[in-house]
């Protein structure tokens, strides 16, 4: 299967580290706020129970639209479920779309509301089952190595025979997917390639035995979903690029060659350890002539800043909770 070119594709941020409603934005992103106002036609009163909560944690509504049809696809779900449950509600999101679901890699912050994602879709769509697009290492247990020596370990992402029993078709493969029918891409594991982006220092996770702990700083688990818009190409969201932005960057264009990458979005990870390779990260961002970075949830201020100096308002457009972005 080949990746169809689509017409339009529309990505409403359900959950990000991030609120802002009162920075401008440009014409293909609407604000929080501007979508309660388009929807609430007439007198209504802006307060507090109106709003989204921002948490550590991303999550995407997808929507792809060719030939007058729409396909949806949810991408990841947040750290936990009254974050997601409320955002869905204050948003107007309609999970009952939703035709299938991806898990960009094995973190809570990411898989925590998965199991409520799961829910509330399938009492919307009449208990219909959800593809659920996985990689088999996600399932890990994954903890920290600190300083002590000692291990923080981290909450689990569900489990297949969980996903199963809640209604979920787990395709639970390390290659590339081509989920909606060709309408957007799952990409199979990134190659590692450049010499800076060398994953999340400290990360392990259990032995397959269950008996250790072993080293998983590449997080090879982790994949980046990617769409290809009439006149404009390739939309590439990565949850945490724990791969390197870059990396991933390099993986699409060589997937889909002769295809330009319009937009790169999602958490770019260079907060924390990885501050450390900020500047050769954005300077190699440069290659690609992106026309949007969207970057949110991990990537950091201090890395916010670098883009915004390298990129300007022109290109950089960061996530916030809500912002519904249009290409």
């Amino acid at each position: 299967m080949a990746l169809e070119t689509v017409d339009q594709v529309e990505i409403l941020i359900l959950v990000d580290n991030v609120t802002d409603n009162l920075s401008s934005t440009p014409a293909f992103v609407e604000t929080e706020v501007a979508a309660l106002g388009r929807r609430r036609r007439g007198a209504w009163v802006l307060g507090g129970d109106c709003l989204c909560c921002a948490a550590h944690g991303l999550s995407c509504l997808v929507t792809v639209r060719k030939a007058g049809l729409s396909r949806t696809l949810l991408f990841d779900a947040g750290p936990e479920d009254r974050v997601f449950e409320q955002n869905v509600s204050r948003l107007g999101a309609d999970l009952g779309a939703v035709e299938a679901m991806m898990l960009s890699h094995g973190h809570w912050d990411h898989g925590g509301a998965m199991l409520r994602a799961l829910q509330i879709v399938r009492d919307r769509n009449a208990g219909r089952e959800v593809p659920y697009y996985a990689h088999p290492d996600m399932f890990r247990q994954r903890a920290s190595l600190l300083p002590n020596g000692s291990m923080r370990l981290m909450q689990d992402v569900p489990s297949i025979a969980t996903l199963t029993a809640y209604g979920a078709r787990v395709i639970n493969s390390p290659e590339p997917q081509f989920p909606l029918d060709g309408l957007a891409f799952v990409s199979g594991e990134i190659p590692r390639v450049t010499p800076f982006e060398t994953g999340l220092p400290g990360q392990h996770r259990r032995t397959l035995d269950g008996q250790g702990w072993e080293a998983d700083e590449l997080l090879m688990d982790e994949r980046y979903l990617a769409v290809n818009v009439k006149d404009k190409g390739l939309v590439v969201l990565s949850a945490c690029s724990h791969a390197g932005i870059v990396n991933v960057l390099k993986h699409a264009r060589a997937s889909f060659p002769g295809v330009p990458i319009y937009c790169a979005m999602g958490g770019l990870h260079l907060s924390g350890t990885n501050e450390r390779v900020i500047p050769q990260t954005v300077e190699a961002m440069k290659e690609f002539d992106l026309s949007v970075v969207a970057a949110g949830h991990c990537t950091g201020w201090r890395a916010m800043t670098a883009l915004a100096n390298t990129f300007g308002d022109g290109k950089l457009v960061p996530l916030a909770v809500g912002k519904r972005f249009t290409f």
